[in-house]
């Protein structure tokens, strides 16, 4: 059998498209541990504070920083340096007051939106479960998932929480009308209104109807609309869709 190689390093020019970093800087790079991103749609968080904030000049400088506490993610303290950040997550830098939302600009790529409230998150119900005492859990797309009494949400929607408590603050249904931000496929990073939203029959995913600000329409996956607001984005997206 051959011998394969090592799974805990990972090479620049292997990492993921959507990691903003060139690719022949350096040789290695961080690789992100298990968590609720999968490493395509995630960024190790030494890479956030070396790479995208630029508040340390080296690997040593980020991981001092990341495991002296001055670092969270969603509301929480974080000190692994190999943390994976993902898409809508709220990383704030206590000591300088900023606080940033992980977007996704027009190439896919992660990036950190300068934000002025970091206690809200917004996170997309991906399936449901009825749990014991006739409960329902919803599954949200960063891995995590929250239990309610009253089941009036479906998959798809886009509940606000307040971080670090978990606790919903109002939800934004994927209908006809709402405001979505595309995170897939070769629309991905564009904004637009839902025009129709196409149920299949078969087996075939489930597909969507945008219409962009230039009143432009385009069929995208139902997977990959992201409700960002009913009429108008409830967040800010300026940096996004430059």
């Amino acid at each position: 059998m051959a011998k394969m190689g090592s799974r805990k390093h990972l090479k620049r020019y292997k990492a993921p498209k959507s990691w903003p970093i060139h690719p022949k800087e350096d040789t290695w790079t961080v690789k992100p541990s298990a968590g609720s991103h999968s490493i395509d749609k995630a960024i190790p968080l030494t890479l956030v504070i070396r790479d995208v904030l630029k508040l340390a000049d080296n690997a040593r400088e980020a991981k001092r920083i990341i495991n002296s506490g001055n670092v969270l993610v969603d509301g929480r303290v974080v000190k692994d340096y190999k943390f994976p950040v993902g898409f809508m997550d709220i990383v704030e830098i206590p000591k300088t007051g900023e606080a940033y939302r992980v977007l996704l600009d027009r190439k896919g790529r992660l990036q950190l939106d300068l934000i002025e409230d970091g206690s809200a998150k917004l996170s997309k119900i991906v399936n449901k479960s009825t749990i014991k005492g006739g409960k329902t859990q919803l599954n949200l797309h960063d891995g995590k998932n929250v239990i309610i009494d009253e089941d009036a949400y479906s998959v798809g929607d886009v509940i606000c929480l307040k971080v670090p408590e978990q606790e919903i603050v109002e939800v934004y249904p994927l209908e006809e009308g709402a405001t979505v931000l595309v995170t897939g496929g070769k629309h991905t990073g564009e904004l637009g209104t839902v025009s129709e939203i196409i149920e299949n029959k078969s087996s075939n995913p489930n597909t969507i109807i945008i219409e962009n600000s230039s009143k432009d329409e385009f069929l995208t996956l139902k997977d990959y609309a992201f409700v960002v607001g009913k009429d108008a984005p409830t967040i800010s997206l300026l940096e996004v869709n430059k």
